[in-house]
């Protein structure tokens, strides 16, 4: 049961072979059971509240889609009742006394949360390794990261521990674990899913998403989640149907003529030949499914590492200036003065990695580099985008690699922040675009002991695009099995 996707469990849910009640209760018994630590916080009798008001939707014929299915929240998103912690010391005790609109909306489709996943604490980092209450671990290879930020959501629908879990994108935050872990993950254009209720980390890249087994999963999540939302100032309407917009509409379409951009810029000196094997594997598949591959050029690639980390550290730095001990969070206990006491609680609440680029973001806006670095990689920031519209002008969709290796082993790059940066090479600019982005499985590669470590092709689409990238993603998997193989 824990192996089947959204569509034949709702079909069984309303087959009545199995009850929401008994599925969130098999779910239940398989998250205690592991041992990845992908989930920070479990109740199960809240959980089994909202199966039991599934069960009762299911008996009216009052139901959705997704009616009584479970679901698991990365823990950057709100919930109420649930512990919402970003993964932090700051946040250890806190719980919201609202949903964010992404757990509102999937709980008004009727989907039953399992609990809060694990992350890099405040969404900062690029394995899982981060997160105040310990690593997660690969369901692949438990000596192995998940990537991160959204380490816990990928490993969670990898093992079996849920079958669908949302996640956030900041500069890659959703393909790099979905790809890690082998999995499917979107991260939909800036704007499509509010923000309302997500931890910030940097706002003008922060961006909810849907991590599942298909491809078809993903859009029936993202079909519940997305929407137009008056309470988050960056929400757009955009869509057929304005606020609703049905994504599995273009599943089926034919790829007869699809151009697909190759970019070279993605397949240089970096990335390992395990991976670009299996990449070029699935652009031979898609030949064969009628696609036309195309020789593209993202020329400013290479500059969206500092761009982005300038401008993400720049607005952490402005956001997590609200954790000062004051209103709410943790609060030390020792201090001589307010400013002793803002001091210490941030020394002893941020994690090192949070306290790293806060320091970064602070120092490049300061009078006198302001201009010099902010100013500068916005400017580049265009520079990035205008590149992606230019390839777009000779392809349907951008293929290429997610991560420029297979999931590396736990601790490896600890003391090396710049080699955890450069992981992200292939999926930063996308994020300071604010295109739509996946990570489909392709593949394996071999991690250092030669065990199988998953491959993600990393599919990129232009603004609003996210039904043709699922349908793209729907066709290969419909071709292929390699999204349906699991961990041992």
């Amino acid at each position: 049961m824990h192996n089947k996707t959204l569509k034949q469990l709702s079909a069984d849910l309303h087959d009545k072979k199995i009850s929401a009640t008994e599925l969130a209760t098999l779910f239940l018994a398989r998250v205690q059971k592991s041992d990845v630590n992908a989930f920070l916080h479990v109740d199960e009798a809240l959980t089994l509240q909202q199966a039991a008001k599934a069960d009762a939707c299911i008996a009216r014929q009052e139901t959705t889609s997704l009616t009584g299915i479970p679901v698991a929240h990365k823990d950057i998103f709100v919930t109420r009742g649930w512990r919402s912690t970003a993964a932090s010391k700051m946040l250890e005790q806190y719980t919201s006394p609202f949903d964010a609109s992404v757990v509102e909306r999937l709980q008004i489709a009727g989907m039953v949360n399992l609990g809060k996943l694990n992350c890099d604490e405040f969404a900062m980092g690029s394995g899982n390794e981060n997160s105040y209450f310990g690593a997660v671990k690969n369901p692949w290879d438990k000596t192995a990261v998940p990537g991160g930020s959204s380490g816990g959501s990928a490993a969670a629908v990898a093992a079996g521990l849920t079958p669908a879990a949302t996640a956030t994108d900041t500069g890659g935050s959703i393909r790099q674990p979905a790809s890690l872990c082998g999995v499917t993950g979107i991260k939909p254009s800036y704007g499509r899913i509010s923000r309302y209720g997500m931890i910030a980390f940097a706002s003008s890249l922060d961006q909810a998403g849907p991590i599942a087994k298909t491809a078809e999963d993903c859009a029936l999540l993202l079909s519940a989640m997305a929407g137009f939302d008056a309470r988050d100032a960056t929400s757009l309407e955009y869509g057929q149907g304005g606020d609703k917009e049905d994504y599995s509409r273009s599943l089926n379409d034919s790829l007869q003529g699809l151009k697909i951009g190759i970019p070279r810029e993605y397949f240089g000196a970096g990335l390992a030949p395990d991976v670009e094997q299996a990449v070029r594997a699935a652009l031979s598949e898609y030949e064969k499914l009628g696609a036309t591959l195309v020789d593209i050029s993202l020329p400013n690639t290479a500059l969206s590492i500092p761009v982005y980390y300038v401008i993400a550290s720049a607005e952490a730095s402005s956001n997590l200036s609200r954790f000062d001990g004051v209103r709410y969070g943790h609060r030390a206990e020792e201090y001589s003065g307010l400013s002793d006491m803002y001091r210490k609680t941030r020394a002893q609440g941020f994690g090192e990695e949070v306290q790293r680029r806060i320091l970064m973001g602070t120092y490049v806006l300061r009078h006198g580099y302001y201009d010099a670095y902010y100013v500068q990689a916005q400017k580049i920031r265009r520079l990035i985008a205008h590149d992606f519209q230019n390839a777009f002008k000779q392809c349907d969709v951008i293929m290429g690699p997610v991560s420029p290796t297979v999931a590396w082993d736990i601790g490896a790059k600890s003391d090396d922040p710049v080699a955890n940066y450069l992981a992200d090479i292939f999926t930063l600019s996308t994020s300071l675009a604010g295109l739509p982005g996946m990570s489909i499985p392709c593949g394996f590669g071999q991690g250092e002991k030669n065990a199988k470590r998953p491959v993600g092709l990393q599919l990129i689409g232009n603004y609003f695009a996210e039904a043709k990238l699922l349908n793209v993603a729907h066709q290969y998997q419909s071709a292929t099995d390699w999204h349906t193989r699991q961990p041992a």
